[in-house]
């Protein structure tokens, strides 16, 4: 039997076939799951690129900072599936002026902005999935090792060192739900996220010096498949834990 044989999955963040989101749901469909997506913005995109999976999944409008999209969520859902099973959250953003070696002059507003999108989103696309999911199930959401300063990350560097405290919390809130909450933190990969970040290039050089095995950046699949093992019942006792898919680099010294 499939390693995700069954289960309903809703996937946000898929944008291009570059991202780890598109990937995991590439992978989880070949695992047996049914698969929903979501989109913001540039939708005829995102359906485009749904139409790349097998089966072509639906795909779900949802703006992670608007109270009605959240609120809406279950409804929406409901038209395609009876429930939910997983939520993969891969949604991240930082205006241009809260990365780039801008960090002592980011105002508020942009900060804010990142925080809301990056991090917030977590606790409340959670939340908003909660009446579909029954006793079980499983969250996991994608970040950057936080646990350090990265040249020219800034704002979104402290995005994720918030995103993952919420997982955290979330894990101790969502426990006595059987609902497991985890993040994988994968090196650096040429998606478009990645694109936006200035200096990306120097990201990619620590990893070619400092991996322990060998680091594609082209290759998203070893990331996706941490997902989908976390969103399956092999990791039955497994919460608010941060999995490196990054070839080691977390473990070793400079």
């Amino acid at each position: 039997m499939s390693m995700l044989h069954g289960k309903r999955l809703l996937v946000t963040g898929v944008l291009t076939e570059s991202s780890i989101a598109f990937r995991t749901a590439q992978v989880a469909i070949a695992e047996g799951a049914q698969v929903l997506l979501t989109g913001y913005g540039r939708m005829g995109l995102v359906e485009r690129i749904a139409a790349r999976l097998p089966g072509t999944p639906p795909v779900l409008e949802l703006d992670v900072t608007d109270p009605a999209h959240l609120a809406g969520l279950a409804d929406r859902v409901r038209r395609y599936v009876d429930g939910l099973d997983g939520v993969v959250h891969a949604v991240g953003f930082a205006p241009k002026e809260a990365l780039g070696g801008r960090f002592l002059r980011t105002g508020w507003e942009d900060v804010a902005r990142t925080v809301h999108v990056s991090t917030y989103s977590l606790a409340s696309v959670t939340t908003a999935a909660l009446p579909l999911m029954g006793a079980g199930g499983a969250v996991v959401g994608l970040t950057f090792d936080a646990t350090v300063a990265w040249p020219g990350y800034d704002w979104m560097g402290v995005a994720k060192a918030g995103l993952e405290s919420c997982a955290r919390y979330l894990a101790r809130d969502l426990g006595p739900r059987g609902i497991r909450v985890n993040l994988v933190a994968a090196g650096p990969l040429r998606t478009v996220a990645a694109r936006n970040i200035p200096g990306f290039g120097d990201f990619e050089a620590v990893w070619k010096d400092r991996a322990c095995l060998e680091w594609d950046v082209t290759d998203t699949g070893p990331a996706a498949r941490a997902c989908v093992a976390l969103l399956s019942e092999w990791f039955p006792a497994t919460t608010g834990e941060i999995v490196h898919v990054d070839g080691g680099v977390h473990a070793v010294g400079a």
